[in-house]
């Protein structure tokens, strides 16, 4: 019996729906483990089709695609290490989320996911069977048990896997980023070694998906929950980690240690490769945006210019007559010092002409939101128009603040086909505008320096739909209502619980009701990128048209 075993690691970034591509992704990562001598490659979970394929799954032409590639992936593997793969198994009309064992040209085991979550981002019970706890299965004399992600959340199969003689754990896992998931990760694994005595392998894949971004940050860890081997956050990576049998059980030799950047950092690059990945997987490798002197366009257009270079980034200025030459200024200064092209393209004659369209059915009438949110819609527009000739999508750019209390105009600022910031609250805008300025990173298409001018991140927010606008003459101070947002949206706390930390009762009664009402608005927003566990969208899902306020803290 060997005394020793190679596993290679592959955390890498499969496309939903590329079956081929992926397939040729985890071939190329099998060659690699071949040439390293591995005994063993593995990758993540349902890495054949991508992940998350939410409805895609239930097509049963898909799933067979699926099923005869890892039939023939096993035949091309079979001189050489064995691999792991993970992918659809469909039997007897029931649907399950499997993880492959391919050994000497053929399936060599078939585990299949028992707990299956449902909640957050994730909808597994209304996709997948369920299945019985599968028995370890053998590699080069290695007896392996693999729990699928959420199977390593919860006690039971890692405790049966020990039980039934597992030596080890392999945990493929589809887990994507919210803010505070590694060390969530970390101890929930630590959890399972000590309680099970196994070292364990805990492999994550990376990539934008949709409003998700899965973050890597893959490890092992030996018997005690010492950490041997800790792949890096976001990135591609494939290592080879060598096991060796000792007196006490298998443990893994000290590897690859990168640095998990903290949560600053991991927010603005989740942010960048949300974007980048949701427009090359789209097919589109160029942004348009609106850039208006404010703090907002600014940090979408750097989040952009990091992604993709600033060459792709192009940015539009649509002054109106409301717009203030320092707007004009500030917008002109952040292109410059992002080396991005800026146009100039003023909607006073469109708005001339709307308003003089409109003059016989508003006579008698006094000029307000409507005429507002006129000039958001004619910046729509344009925009839009730009996006369709020259192929660019265009990235709109409401903070989760904004978007929350429906302070932004659908069918005009709203417009666009993704939003970098929409999981971002206003006051993290202005700290991650700062972060950026001060830190530079190799990943970053942009130049380093303060891209973003300062003069736009000190000044007042406003929309400049009239004169001297203010945010503040609509909303709350931002700090003040982002505590209350949160509390409301994140936190689900009660009216009563959030005036009892010193807010006012009326103020917290009307971002209430803010909320409710604009998420009809929302439901129709572009998507955006997941970082926090209320993301609006699969996170939190309430009724468009709904009656009930919070009662609570009336008497308080």
């Amino acid at each position: 019996m060997a005394d020793t075993f190679r596993l290679t690691l592959a955390q890498l970034n499969p496309v939903v729906g590329d079956i081929a591509g992926n397939i040729a992704k985890a071939r190329a990562a099998w060659d690699e483990g071949r040439a390293a001598g591995a005994d063993m490659v593995a990758l993540t979970e349902m890495f054949v089709t991508g992940y998350q394929t939410q409805d895609l799954i239930l097509k049963p032409a898909f799933v067979r695609d699926a099923m005869a590639a890892v039939e023939s992936l096993a035949a091309a593997c079979a001189d050489g290490p064995a691999l792991g793969i993970g992918g659809p198994w469909s039997d007897g009309g029931a649907l399950y989320n499997a993880w492959y064992v391919l050994q000497h040209g053929k399936v060599s085991a078939r585990v299949l996911k028992h707990h299956l979550p449902n909640d957050g981002v994730f909808d597994e019970k209304r996709l997948f069977t369920p299945a019985d706890v599968h028995g370890p299965y053998v590699v080069n004399g290695l007896r392996i048990g693999t729990p699928i992600c959420e199977d390593s959340w919860h006690p039971d199969v890692a405790e049966t896997l020990a039980e039934t003689g597992a030596e080890i754990l392999l945990v493929p896992n589809g887990s994507p980023y919210h803010r505070g998931k590694p060390d969530l990760r970390l101890n929930l694994m630590v959890a399972r070694v000590v309680e099970t005595g196994l070292p364990l392998v805990y492999l994550n894949m990376t990539g934008g998906q949709d409003d998700q971004v899965f973050d890597g940050c893959s490890m092992v860890l030996n018997a005690g929950g010492h950490l041997a081997v800790q792949m890096p956050q976001f990135e591609d990576c494939i290592t080879h980690v060598d096991f060796t049998r000792t007196p006490d059980g298998w443990q893994a030799a000290r590897g690859l240690m990168a640095d998990i950047p903290p949560v600053a950092e991991a927010d603005y690059r989740a942010m960048t490769i949300g974007l980048r990945d949701y427009l090359g997987k789209s097919g589109f490798s160029k942004v348009v945006l609106g850039l208006s002197g404010g703090i907002d366009s600014a940090l979408v257009a750097t989040i952009a210019a990091d992604a993709l270079g600033p060459e792709n980034v192009h940015c539009v200025m649509l002054p109106s007559r409301f717009t203030s030459q320092g707007s004009l200024d500030d917008a002109a200064d952040c292109a410059r010092r992002l080396g991005c092209r800026l146009d100039t393209l003023p909607i006073t004659g469109p708005q001339d002409a709307v308003g003089t369209a409109l003059a016989p059915l508003f006579a008698g009438t006094q000029p307000g939101i409507t005429e507002e949110n006129i000039q958001s819609r004619l910046r729509g527009l344009l925009l839009m128009a730009l996006s369709n000739k020259f192929g660019a999508m265009l990235l709109t750019t409401g903070n989760k603040s904004e978007v929350a209390v429906g302070y932004c105009t659908i069918y005009g600022d709203m417009n666009g086909g993704f939003n970098p910031i929409k999981d971002l609250w206003k006051t993290r805008v202005f700290d991650t505008c700062r972060w950026r300025n001060a830190h530079h990173r190799p990943w970053m298409k942009a130049p380093r320096g303060e891209v973003i001018p300062p003069a736009i991140i000190d000044k007042p927010p406003s929309a400049e739909l009239r004169d001297n606008q203010k945010d503040e003459d609509s909303l709350p101070p931002y700090p003040v209502l982002d505590a209350i947002l949160e509390g409301l949206v994140e936190k689900e706390l009660s009216v009563a619980e959030i005036v009892a930390q010193g807010h006012d009762l009326a103020t917290v009664k009307r971002v209430e009701g803010l909320l409710y009402t604009s998420e009809w608005k929302r439901f129709q927003s572009a998507p955006g990128v997941r970082l926090t566990q209320k993301a609006f969208w699969l996170d939190r899902r309430y009724p468009m048209v709904m009656r009930w306020r919070d009662g609570s803290g009336a008497q308080g």
